[in-house]
């Protein structure tokens, strides 16, 4: 079972577990959406899509009543926490709050309460939690203030459930992809509104502190993020079926070209360096 599944590493990781004979529930955010079309309409007969907003309880319930019902007694084997939001990339400073709650409410709470809600169904089948965290969620980057915070929090969480569940025989991994490109980084018209929203809520001061032309230089930043990210998203897709089915998963996959690299300077370095670097 797995969260966002419309688009992005969701869709492509849906996909990919069908075709090698998985049966797989893909929540999707909008079941009448282009995503969820295209699975039912690429995916084999054992995909099932289901309407799995995760901030609505609601919505986790049916999606967990529906899923029980359907593996009965072979209970389920892997969760896979991936539904997302980036959230507009800016200084910690300029951000709305409502960004911040936004980003905590789907990137953490959605997740724990998904996990909470299909924990019954995985310790039936002593099977695999996955949480899709990030970069930003293990080390600081700047312009992540919001997302790297949610998405910190998403991995405390894993390591904590990795501790407490071993217990049942239940593993639990989490995933700190580095950049890959996967349509997070939302439409225009979204970021319109976000951008509106943070222009808006800049006191005069913090707006003279950083400058009309930095701020500016926000949406640029996000325009070319794209480029920075890597289209081919089998490093990750490895990363998930390897914690899904190893024997022994790994507490921590880190995909992505050169993602351990600022990893190991954060670890191993002194503080400084690494914000220099």
């Amino acid at each position: 079972s797995l969260s966002g599944s419309d688009t992005g590493i969701g869709h492509a990781l849906a996909k990919y577990l069908d075709s090698l004979g998985f049966v797989v529930f893909a929540g999707v955010l909008n079941k009448d959406g282009p995503g969820a079309e295209e699975l039912r309409r690429s995916c084999s007969q054992r995909l099932s899509v289901l309407q799995l907003d995760i901030t609505s309880t609601t919505q986790v319930q049916e999606a967990y009543l529906r899923v029980s019902e359907k593996v009965q007694n072979a209970g389920l084997w892997g969760v896979v926490n991936n539904a997302g939001i980036l959230g507009f990339p800016a200084d910690g400073e300029l951000l709305p709050m409502s960004t911040y709650r936004h980003c905590m409410e789907v990137n953490f709470f959605g997740a724990v309460e998904v996990s909470k809600t299909f924990l019954p169904l995985l310790r039936k089948s002593q099977g695999r939690l996955v949480n899709m965290s990030s970069m930003a969620g293990g080390i600081p980057l700047p312009r992540y203030a919001a997302y790297g915070a949610s998405k910190a929090a998403l991995s405390m969480f894993s390591g904590v459930m990795r501790q407490e569940l071993s217990k049942w025989g239940i593993k639990v991994m989490a995933i700190h992809p580095s950049g890959f490109r996967t349509g997070i980084e939302g439409t225009a018209e979204q970021w319109d509104q976000q951008e509106k929203e943070l222009m808006e809520n800049l006191p005069a001061d913090t707006r003279q502190a950083y400058g009309e032309e930095y701020l500016l230089g926000l949406r640029n930043y996000l325009l070319h993020l794209p480029s920075h990210c890597a289209p081919d998203l089998s490093p990750v897709l490895g990363a998930v079926l390897h914690a899904l089915l190893a024997r022994r998963p790994q507490g921590l996959y880190t995909p992505g070209k050169g993602a351990y690299v600022p990893l190991c300077i954060f670890c191993c370095f002194p503080l400084w360096f690494y914000d220099f670097f």
